[in-house]
């Protein structure tokens, strides 16, 4: 039997990327992630939501932006060209991913699994044009985003570890205190999307559907979540410095509570002044670095030694020695 190879196959005979390398390729993939994020909440803060007519044609004889659509057209048509970038950075992820020796095939399927979220979304993104910016297709087109962002930046820190029996850094109650921040960081996020459904800045100046309640009862149910986070990620602090964790997971836990103050200022100014749309768009940056924040904490609970280093599994709860863990 011939087994046909692929061009992923052919590459990963004849090349063998650093760790280094890959890990660039896995960033670049991460940064693309964020940006896809600012630029979509800047075509919403713009007006230019539906500055194409449709999809995946901006009209319907043109695939292209045309003159007669304005600055609007050119800021909708110019964030679906940046797909293809962010496409360009997840392919440089999967090839480097693939090319790794030895062969590592979850890694590999992780980078995979951002080319599907790519394509869902961009799917998702067309239905949000048909369907006039619903505002329920338009959280889920930024849900969908944060779900890449989160599979792209656990890509980029699994490169560094191998592929072993996971080992814990810090003992059970702290690794569950950890999931307890996660867990809300979602439910803020998500909550997040109910303030922008119901607020002013719809994405069209034409008349947009809103979701239906009150745009400030919104703001102050996510402003109670991001408190509870608040609240979580101190104790987190305190915790990981009780236990002595290892000094890069202290220092994740340090990052975390640096932007969720830098957010919670701009939460509120925004909400102060009207909601600005320059304080909008750094909220949502801020966010997507809140998301990777909370995340780069996670991951630092645990290690993974080379899936040949012979090491012994320690028992479920068990704090590893502190050479080990650090």
């Amino acid at each position: 039997m011939v087994r046909v190879e692929t061009p992923l196959s052919y590459i990963a005979k004849r090349w063998t990327p650093s760790v280094k390398t890959a890990k660039r390729a896995a960033l670049s993939a991460v940064v693309m992630s964020v940006f896809i994020i600012i630029t979509g909440g800047a075509v919403r803060l713009t007006g230019s939501g539906l500055g194409c007519d449709t999809w995946p044609k901006c009209t319907d004889d043109s695939l292209f932006a045309t003159p007669e659509q304005g600055l609007h057209g050119a800021i909708e048509f110019g964030n679906r060209m940046l797909t293809y970038v962010l496409s360009a950075a997840v392919g440089w992820a999967i090839i480097a991913a693939r090319a790794l020796k030895p062969r590592r095939r979850g890694l590999t399927r992780l980078a995979w699994s951002q080319f599907w979220l790519v394509m869902g979304n961009a799917v998702i993104g067309g239905i949000t044009v048909w369907a006039g910016l619903n505002p329920w297709s338009v959280a889920g087109h930024f849900l969908l985003a944060n779900c890449l962002l989160t599979v792209a930046v656990i890509t980029w820190v699994r490169i560094d570890e191998g592929d072993g029996v996971r080992r814990p850094r810090a003992p059970r109650p702290v690794r569950q205190l950890s999931w307890a921040v996660v867990a809300t960081t979602v439910v803020l996020i998500a909550l997040g999307t109910t303030v922008t459904g119901s607020g002013k800045h719809a994405g069209d100046s034409s008349d947009v559907p809103r979701m239906p309640w009150d745009w400030s009862a919104a703001a102050h149910v996510h402003a109670i979540a991001a408190w509870v986070v608040c609240v979580l990620a101190v104790a987190m602090w305190f915790a990981l410095r009780v236990v002595d964790a290892p000094v890069d997971t202290r220092a994740r836990a340090r990052d975390l509570l640096v932007v969720l103050v830098a957010q919670g200022v701009i939460g509120y100014v925004q909400y102060f002044n009207d909601v600005p749309e320059i304080l909008v768009g750094l909220h949502m940056f801020g966010s997507a670095l809140l998301l990777i924040a909370v995340l780069r904490l996670q991951l630092s609970m645990r290690e993974r030694p080379a899936a040949d280093a012979g090491l012994p599994a320690p028992a479920a709860g068990d704090l590893p020695e502190h050479a080990a863990a650090r």
